[in-house]
């Protein structure tokens, strides 16, 4: 014979209710980020920019891309060649890493960056001091190091380190380690200037979304390694990190920079996780280039 009252067995029910939905909340609450710890390669044979050739065409047909494939493999004097071309074509077969603007290339600098640029050039050119010279052969930064991670010609490579609060990503290229901080929402005061600027992350389900400001006036990286792209302190870039698979990272970026840029821009890579993590780029004090190219420099007429 049932002796609880219908009411009490209504309260018990409901707090049951609660308490497993309460418990629910909670699984989720602790349902793990996805882990980018590791080692990883951005190198491919996709350029930042479309190639004037392709530019009409976003994406390479399997047969043009298997024709790409077969030239980084050749010995010849293209500099596709010379590439180290990693996962080369990307699974996306994008003829690009930009993908807005839709015509895969960067947008035009504003007058001031452009001449800004134009002045960098002269002077790696012609350095008549270290200051003239590039921030990587000063040993200072390398631009893989920046948001947004732009490839390079090699040793585009990273070791990512993943705690509750941070996530550490270490460049190859000098060595260099940007910090993403996941315990603070907001950014270091404006004063604060950086060359990797100050980088902010949180998660959006499965994706990691950073977003770096506090940049420094970049006064001396227009051009630098090839002119890859210029910023300045009002560079704001947004980064989406997903797993498209345990070994895979699906890389989005976002930049606006109204004094560099006339427009924002965006683009997408993936990163292939490697065996090994990256060797030590030994940049340091040893290195002769900079005072020998600066004695040829100065000595030429």
């Amino acid at each position: 014979m049932d002796t609880i009252p219908s009411s009490r067995r209504r309260i018990t029910a409901g707090f049951f209710r609660v308490l497993a939905f309460s418990t629910a909340l909670s699984a989720v609450a602790q349902t793990p980020h996805p882990d980018f710890s590791g080692a990883w390669s951005s190198a491919t044979a996709i350029p930042l920019e479309r190639p004037a050739k392709l530019k009409n065409q976003p994406f390479y047909t399997p047969e043009q891309a298997a024709q790409v494939l077969k030239k980084t493999r050749g010995a010849d004097d293209d500099p596709v060649s010379r590439l180290e071309t990693g996962s080369l074509m990307q699974p996306s077969l994008r003829t690009s890493l930009i993908t807005d603007p839709p015509n895969g290339l960067l947008p035009s600098l504003t007058p001031a960056a452009a001449a800004a640029k134009q002045d960098r050039l002269k002077r790696l050119q012609n350095p008549s001091s270290a200051i003239d010279m590039g921030l990587q052969d000063r040993c200072l930064l390398f631009p893989t190091s920046v948001p947004p991670m732009i490839p390079y010609r090699y040793n585009s490579n990273y070791q990512i380190v993943q705690t509750g609060d941070a996530v550490m990503v270490q460049a190859e290229m000098i060595h260099e380690s940007r910090i993403i901080r996941l315990d603070r929402s907001s950014h270091l005061p404006s004063t604060v200037r950086q060359w990797l600027g100050d980088s902010v992350g949180h998660w959006e389900g499965a994706t990691l979304v950073v977003e770096t400001t506090n940049f420094n006036d970049a006064g001396g990286f227009y051009g630098d390694a090839g002119g890859m792209y210029g910023w300045d302190r009002n560079m704001h870039v947004v980064e989406r990190f997903s797993l498209l698979d345990a070994n895979t990272i699906l890389y989005r970026f976002e930049v606006e920079d109204p004094t560099a840029y006339t427009q924002p821009w965006k683009g997408e890579l993936t990163m292939n996780r490697v065996l090994n993590p990256p060797f030590e780029y030994a940049c340091h004090e040893g290195n002769r280039d900079l005072p020998n190219i600066l004695k040829l420099s100065t000595s030429q007429p």
